[in-house]
């Protein structure tokens, strides 16, 4: 199985997990840490292991950091948190979105093409993310 470790924030809805992704102080743990107020599990924050299981993309915690967020400028906080989910989702925090209404864009990992999102300016990232993970897109 192919096997990666990245540096990300993970944060599940039920299975369902977004991989966040961007530069060192860009906002992972904060857009973590936004979800879990909305009511996701923490998978791994800083470093997350992804690998391949078939047709879906597993995300897990190293051991050494499991159940631990960092919240900058507050310090390092201790978080429920589940040992794996399947990732649905990622967001990139580097690229800012353009587009009103983009179109699906995709981000090879482990060999798998996983749906990408760009970081959006607005009150509505957080929970659009989350409505993703619990809903998806429509088809119109």
């Amino acid at each position: 199985m192919e096997q990666q470790t990245v540096h990300a924030s993970c944060v599940a809805w039920g299975d369902a997990a977004v991989l966040i992704t961007g530069a060192s102080g860009s906002g992972k743990s904060s857009v973590a840490l936004q979800l879990m107020a909305y009511g996701c599990d923490l998978v791994a924050d800083d470093r997350v292991v992804l690998e391949r299981d078939g047709p879906k993309l597993i995300a897990r915690c190293p051991d050494t950091i499991s159940g631990l967020v960092e919240a900058r400028g507050v310090g390092i906080l201790n978080a429920g948190s589940v040992p794996q989910a399947h990732v649905e989702l990622v967001v990139d925090l580097n690229e800012a979105e353009q587009e009103r209404l983009p179109k699906r864009r995709y981000v090879e990992v482990c060999g798998l093409q996983t749906p990408l999102i760009h970081r959006v300016a607005g009150d509505h990232f957080v929970p659009a993310i989350l409505q993703v993970l619990k809903a998806g897109w429509s088809n119109r």
